[in-house]
């Protein structure tokens, strides 16, 4: 069954009308050489097309340009190439040389590079690009994003105007509709559905359901023969494979990277290396534990989390109802892309004690600390806000609000004295 009805569905197969990068990359007339990266099909091409039309455009995922552009004299770069949209520039690397040339020397002022192989991509910028190249991350895409098939731009979320410096947490929440109408709530549901089933990659939207599956199912096959082969020249995938369906099976968990290894059969080495090439090839990232003082007996293992539903899904065969662990995923993957194409201020943590107290979520913004809990649940009790309500004590004047997102339909206060409210997910990105 088709998760999009109505109006919604109709808007959806019009296509994708904004990203929220587009606030920050520069405009062509600033003096900028702007790098942006990403997974693969996050929608580079297509954003810095549309962000930038009168630029010259070369692929150098085709090999007849890989062969012209390193056939180009470094004193000739400005001349027959000039301003101009490099895609996948880490695949000829003399390429960084003529772009610095040129722009050092005044006969350029502005490029665009773009590349879904973070490590080589970065590493060329850090090395030849340094005092001049702008970075930027475009992620899969966000639930606010996906409204835009409707409004363009489409309305900032909640989590925007609770993290805006300045603001006072509780009289945002207090002013916020409790309930949303229903066409409103549809308008506000379904991008999560979606995101919920089939992740944030910008091709999947005018598929199929069908087509939807076969299209993540060949992304595995593409990523492993491309982006891996980037990062490693693994002579036998078997061992990377296993370890990959094991840490999609551990998002949203301490990762123990000993267990880890022995689970996979691989070296802990090994294992790190490998988790490392999931992180810089945007498949997942790790959550780093918050302390402070507050005690000495603290858990300092990362937690491990899947950037993309659709994506996780693929990879463990998990089709049904999100488990709360897929709950979690999908929030915090939320919150980590919110953040960093929007709040590169606000650092994200979570925390947890030997004793077992643990909070998912601390946001440390420049107003204070907000502390988030994650239930995939449609009614709240006590004990949903009860480590909320203890963390809030021992920060004090640190504290600015905390948040318990579940999946329900209404805000809800849940604490006026530590100001502790419920909000539905739907309602928060």
């Amino acid at each position: 069954m088709e998760i999009f009805t109505g109006n919604f569905s109709t808007a959806i197969q019009q296509g994708l009308k904004y990203r929220w990068i587009q606030e920050r990359l520069p405009k062509d007339s600033a003096r900028r050489i702007v790098v942006l990266t990403g997974a693969r099909q996050t929608g580079k091409t297509t954003l810095v097309k549309m962000q930038y039309p009168e630029l010259n455009y070369i692929s150098l995922d085709s090999i007849e340009d890989r062969q012209a552009v390193s056939g180009i004299k470094t004193s000739l770069w400005s001349k027959i190439v000039g301003r101009a949209i490099i895609d996948e520039a880490q695949k000829e690397p003399t390429v960084f040389e003529k772009i610095k040339w040129a722009y050092d020397q005044g006969e350029i002022d502005f490029s665009v590079l773009t590349g879904s192989s973070q490590i080589l991509l970065l590493s060329k910028v850090r090395e030849t690009l340094a005092g001049r190249g702008f970075l930027f991350d475009l992620w899969p895409l966000m639930a606010s994003e996906l409204r835009s098939v409707q409004y363009a731009p489409p309305e900032y979320p909640l989590i925007h105007r609770i993290l805006k410096v300045g603001t006072d947490f509780q009289h945002i929440m207090e002013e916020e509709p409790s309930i949303l109408m229903s066409h409103e709530e549809e308008n506000a549901l379904f991008p999560l559905e979606y995101l919920s089933r089939w992740g944030g990659m910008p091709e999947l939207l005018r598929l199929n359901e069908k087509e939807r599956g076969e299209w993540l199912r060949s992304y595995q096959q593409t990523y492993l023969e491309r982006d891996l082969s980037d990062l490693a020249r693994l002579k036998d995938l078997g061992p990377f494979l296993t370890f990959q369906r094991l840490a999609m099976l551990r998002s949203a968990s301490l990762i123990s990277f000993s267990d880890l290894a022995r689970d996979a059969g691989v070296s802990v080495n090994t294992a790190r290396r490998y988790l490392e090439y999931l992180r810089i090839s945007y498949q997942a990232f790790m959550l780093k534990p918050w302390y402070r003082n507050l005690t000495s007996r603290m858990i300092k293992a990362p937690k491990l989390y899947w950037l993309d539903i659709g994506l996780l899904r693929q990879g463990t065969g998990q089709w049904g109802p999100l488990s709360g662990q897929m709950f979690e995923t999908l929030a915090v993957s939320e919150i980590k892309k919110w953040l960093s194409t929007n709040d590169p201020d606000t650092r994200m943590f979570f925390y947890r004690t030997r004793s077992g107290m643990e909070v998912d979520l601390i946001l440390e913004t420049p107003d204070g600390l907000i502390g988030i809990e994650i239930k995939n649940r449609e009614r709240l009790g006590k004990s949903d806000f009860r480590p909320l309500k203890a963390l809030a004590d021992a920060l004090k004047g640190d504290w600015k609000g905390g948040i318990v997102l579940y999946n329900g339909r209404e805000i809800i206060q849940l604490s006026k004295t530590h100001s502790i409210w419920g909000i539905p997910l739907y309602r928060f990105v």
